[in-house]
């Protein structure tokens, strides 16, 4: 009996939890929002390449795959990458089939890895990529912007947005008479109240929060790449968005 009650007690946690995290204090109360952004410059390039072979001999299809892989990651040290930002999977084995007059037929033995590195400059990432002859078996998976800071500045911007709280609170308990007596709750979660009002509804910002925005980073001319067949969309460093978004209930009395 003992433990019946006791899994019945643990299944009703999450539930409990949800339902005091929207709940909304008996007394007069304000709910606002407080929202920190910063446009910043990318310094850090991430490159991530699929390497993929299918062959009816396992082994030739692994080789393959190794000798892709040795060639890149040469590449990528050749071309000064962030230190310890060399990641490369371990290998992946499966079966591949092709489908031709509505029957499944074997194709081999499909090996995959994929390896990412980060370079610290545009120009850096640029000259890797003229570098890599892509196909059918090495393919340039994407190429995405960062920001080396990005840590630190999502903690300056959860303080900003906790400040602009407690200003906003400030001013509207004043615009009616009212002041301000306490924190109820604070939040970087957007909440969903009886108001009606979710994540994605509040009058500023981007839905979400704690989001990245990634923006211009390509331009539309095609570049040609090393194997004079693949092409690249040249590369611009754009800019990043970070913004963080913080949710306050403050009590109020006349």
């Amino acid at each position: 009996m003992m433990n019946t009650w006791l899994a019945a007690l643990l299944l009703s946690v999450p539930t409990l939890a949800s339902a005091q995290m929207n709940t909304l204090p008996a007394q007069p109360h304000l709910l606002v929002k407080g929202q920190g952004e910063r446009t910043v410059t990318p310094d850090r390039f991430t490159v991530t390449l699929d390497l993929q072979v299918t062959d009816p001999d396992a082994d030739i299809a692994r080789r393959k795959v190794q000798e892709h892989a040795s060639r890149v990651i040469a590449a990528f040290k050749r071309n000064r990458i962030v230190r310890d930002s060399l990641y490369a999977s371990s290998l992946g084995v499966s079966p591949d089939y092709d489908w031709r007059e509505n029957k499944r037929e074997f194709k081999g033995t499909q090996v995959r890895r994929k390896i990412r590195g980060t370079f610290p400059r545009l120009e850096d990432a640029q000259a890797f990529l003229a570098q890599v002859k892509a196909g059918p078996e090495l393919q340039i998976a994407s190429l995405e912007p960062g920001y080396a800071g990005e840590a630190a500045l999502r903690g300056q911007l959860k303080r900003e947005a906790g400040e602009q709280t407690r200003r906003t609170a400030a001013q509207l308990a004043d615009a009616y008479g009212t002041r301000v007596t306490g924190l109820y709750s604070i939040s970087d979660v957007a909440p969903d109240f009886a108001y009606g009002v979710q994540a994605g509804t509040w009058p500023t910002g981007p839905v979400g929060v704690a989001e990245a925005r990634p923006t211009d980073h390509y331009a539309s001319a095609p570049a040609p790449v090393a194997d004079g067949g693949a092409t690249v969309d040249s590369l611009e460093t754009g800019t990043l968005t970070f913004t963080e978004n913080v949710y306050a209930i403050f009590l109020i009395a006349p």
